[in-house]
């Protein structure tokens, strides 16, 4: 602190000198700006690593539709008639989403028997049918 003599009444007067506060105010204010843009920002963290690809589904086994002189086979299971097999069909369609089948003609069968399981397949819901040969 100064100590200055007020000319009028004679009697010090006690003021403080500010400029040296000031001087060291502006030295921390240029340190801050220059240190702030340096410290790390956000937080280092191991995140676990994401999920690959599921493991693919095997594909659901073909469905073969045997055509014999007497009956129908559906993956060797007898069928009795064309609506049993449109059932049958039907039923399996409803789990699948491969709608596929295939056809095999075993013996000498008519070609309208063959026509009437291929109908009978299309209209269960198969978007293919295939056609395998005779074993």
């Amino acid at each position: 602190m100064a100590m200055t003599v007020e000319q009028e009444r004679g009697r010090p007067v006690a003021s403080m000198n500010v400029t040296p506060l000031i001087d060291v105010m502006l030295v921390l204010l240029i340190l801050f700006m220059i240190l702030t843009p340096l410290k790390p920002r956000g937080l280092d963290a191991a995140l676990p690593a994401p999920p690959g690809p599921p493991p693919p589904l095997p594909p659901p086994d073909p469905i073969v539709l045997t055509v014999e002189e007497g009956a129908f086979a559906l993956n060797s299971a007898p069928v009795a008639d064309v609506p049993a097999l449109d059932e049958r069909l039907k039923e399996i369609f409803r789990l699948r989403s491969d709608r596929t089948v295939f056809v095999r003609v075993s013996g000498h069968v008519r070609y309208g028997r063959v026509v009437e399981a291929m109908d009978a397949a299309r209209g269960a819901g198969a978007e293919r049918i295939g056609i395998l040969g005779s074993r």
